[in-house]
């Protein structure tokens, strides 16, 4: 061998081996080719089968068209003639005969009794009988009550005698019980009326039911200096108080006073005390009601 290649003649020319082996390996790999896209192409997916569902249809009922209702044929309104005029007629009317009054009927007065419980016409706070309206009290001055103690007993025996005429029946004038003479009493409360005036009725409020009182009248200058005077009138009799309140009649409504006095002769047996303690009457509210 020379530099690796045979010698001539000895193993013989074969330079066409490595051509004929390239020729096969690019025949191999161009039928692996055709092979490979031939498969590509020839494996197609496979779908799912469609079922279809075929739905029967229905045939729409049938429809009775609606019969229209016969109609009547209406009658032509016949014309109304016109309605004659009717002639007017004059009527004569008897003359008016005057209506003859009728007397209305009259009801006899009932008399009025005087309540009992308290002596003379007495009767219960905002009294009266037979439901009638009572004219108001007379209004007093402030200084026309005053105390009538003709027989000089002490001054500190007696309240203020304005407060019987303040209008408040929550206070009053009092009087002290003389424990010497008890239950008998004599003082009061004079009332001026500073002019004369009618009076038919008196109002009293106290606090010590069961006193025994009097009502005079005076018509003078000054009030009389003691109570067995003959200007003293007597207006009602001598009468027990059995209530706090009493509303006393009283006479001669005709004629005019100026000086009203309210007269206490004997306390209540509640109001007596002890010589120690005496006992006090008391006069809340005294009010003077004009006749009518």
């Amino acid at each position: 061998m020379q530099c690796g290649h045979g010698a001539p003649g000895s193993v013989g020319d074969r330079s066409w081996r490595p051509w004929a082996i390239a020729l096969g390996a690019t025949a191999v790999l161009v039928l692996a080719a055709a092979g490979a896209g031939y498969a590509a192409l020839s494996n197609k997916p496979q779908h799912a089968a469609i079922r279809t569902l075929t739905v029967a249809q229905v045939a729409p009922a049938a429809t009775t068209p609606a019969t229209p209702a016969p109609t009547t044929p209406v009658a032509p309104v016949a014309k109304i003639p016109p309605v004659a005029k009717t002639p007017k007629i004059k009527l004569k009317l008897p003359a008016k005969t005057p209506a003859t009054p009728v007397p209305a009927a009259t009801t006899p007065a009932t008399p009025t009794t005087p309540a009992t419980g308290g002596g003379e016409g007495t009767s219960t706070a905002g009294g009266g009988s037979g439901g009638e309206a009572q004219p108001a009290a007379i209004l007093l001055d402030t200084d026309a009550a005053s105390t009538y103690n003709p027989y000089g007993y002490p001054a500190s025996s007696f309240g203020d005698p304005s407060l019987t005429i303040d209008g408040d029946p929550s206070t009053g004038w009092s009087a002290q019980v003389n424990p010497a003479t008890a239950p008998a009493m004599a003082e009061g409360v004079v009332i001026d009326l500073k002019s004369t005036k009618k009076i038919a009725s008196v109002k009293l409020v106290t606090t010590t039911p069961g006193l025994t009182l009097q009502i005079y009248g005076a018509n003078a200058k000054t009030a009389p200096t003691s109570i067995t005077d003959p200007a003293w009138v007597p207006l009602s009799r001598s009468l027990t108080v059995k209530k706090r309140h009493a509303k006393i009649g009283l006479r001669d409504k005709t004629k005019a006073y100026r000086f009203i006095t309210v007269w206490i002769s004997g306390a209540p047996a509640s109001s007596l005390g002890t010589p120690e303690r005496p006992g006090r009457v008391t006069l809340n509210e005294i009010e003077l009601f004009p006749a009518s």
